[in-house]
């Protein structure tokens, strides 16, 4: 059983079904993937990855490389185009070129410090820029409906508006996963609810430290290409889709569990939109909404078994990364319930120690 139908938790469970297990995924919400999962907006990089800890880009590393092969399966299976694709991303200054030349070193990364006269043209506006070439987008709402059609191929059956209330436990086994209409006795139990997943599990310590953070975001619409790559400034990024459509985000707020919007979220996001791509200042969003990430210290996820009960087991706290991470978390974690061989050190996503922060 998985608990969380949110890209996490339909990704760990396309991975387990594939291995031949059978797979059940229960979900608060009426719709699977409408939290975080819908709401990102589907970079599939690290964001100045030299600003994260290894734990983060040798996760994001391994994951992006699944991504393509994952993509051709999906679409195999249920007929529906993720709209996958490498656009780059454009990294405009502030950035640290001194931290980006060294990652672009040591990574043998397909990035590249430009001027605006290599590039034969203005950079926005800037006279230098970093390239991250082989960067890639999804549509993430695609992503999910397509992976909701694969799985239900698979025979995994997916029970939305099923909310967990309680967890029992005998000795060092979780025995029973009480919802609100019925109870379920499982064999192995994977957390996969985002946002969610301490609060879940606050009764099941150790506890976990992921937490809600609140992100808003914007959506405008333009002529088909009118920009063809990412831009990113500041921790603030515009993303062109293949339609025409381009989202502007995000705020990073913790306010705990408001997923509400707010016109200063908004009146923020417009002005990023209008420094990084000048033509949408004279543009209104045609779209306005928030969902909540699952906030992690250092976005480091915890993808572990549970330290004293055998059968439960998390996959949560990816904060911005869980589109990014979905493939590769999904992997490591079925490797984990499965006794495979990692490919990675997974010790890095241990469930973390009481009292002892990772």
């Amino acid at each position: 059983m998985i608990v969380g139908a949110g890209i996490i938790g339909l990704a760990t469970a396309w991975e387990l079904a594939a291995a031949g297990a059978c797979v059940t995924v229960i979900d608060r919400g009426g719709e699977p993937g409408r939290e975080s999962s819908w709401a990102g907006g589907g970079i599939l990089c690290a964001l100045l990855p030299w600003d994260y800890p290894q734990a983060v880009t040798a996760l994001v590393d391994f994951s992006t490389a699944l991504y393509p092969a994952w993509m051709s399966e999906l679409h195999a299976l249920s007929a529906i185009q993720t709209e996958y694709r490498q656009t780059g991303v454009l990294v405009l200054p502030p950035f640290d070129e001194r931290s980006a030349r060294t990652w672009i070193s040591e990574h043998h990364a397909s990035a590249s410090i430009i001027s605006a006269s290599d590039a034969g043209e203005a950079l926005y506006g800037a006279e230098r820029a970093l390239w991250i070439r082989d960067a890639a987008q999804v549509r993430n709402p695609r992503l999910i409906k397509a992976l909701v059609e694969a799985l239900a191929r698979r025979g995994v059956e997916i029970a939305s508006g099923t909310e967990v209330r309680d967890f029992e436990v005998s000795g060092d086994v979780l025995t029973r996963v009480t919802t609100e209409h019925t109870h379920w006795a499982p064999g192995n139990v994977i957390v996969a609810a985002g946002a969610w997943s301490a609060r879940l599990l606050r009764h099941v310590g150790p506890a976990l430290d992921v937490f809600p953070v609140r992100g808003q975001m914007l959506l405008y619409k333009t002529a088909p290409g009118t920009l063809e790559t990412i831009l990113l400034q500041n921790n603030r990024y515009v993303i062109p889709r293949s339609d025409g459509h381009i989202l502007v985000g995000s705020t990073r707020e913790q306010v705990g569990f408001d997923s509400r919007t707010t016109q200063t979220g908004r009146r923020e996001l417009e002005t990023a939109a209008a420094e990084l791509f000048p033509p949408l200042a004279d543009l209104s969003p045609i779209a306005h909404w928030a969902g909540l990430r699952p906030g992690s210290p250092d976005n480091i996820p915890t993808v572990a078994r549970h330290p004293q009960l055998r059968n439960l087991y998390v996959n949560a706290g990816h904060y911005r990364y869980g589109l990014t991470m979905a493939p590769g978390c999904a992997r490591l974690l079925a490797n984990l319930l499965l006794g495979r061989d990692q490919p990675i050190d997974v010790s890095l996503y241990d469930w973390p120690a009481e009292n002892h922060p990772r």
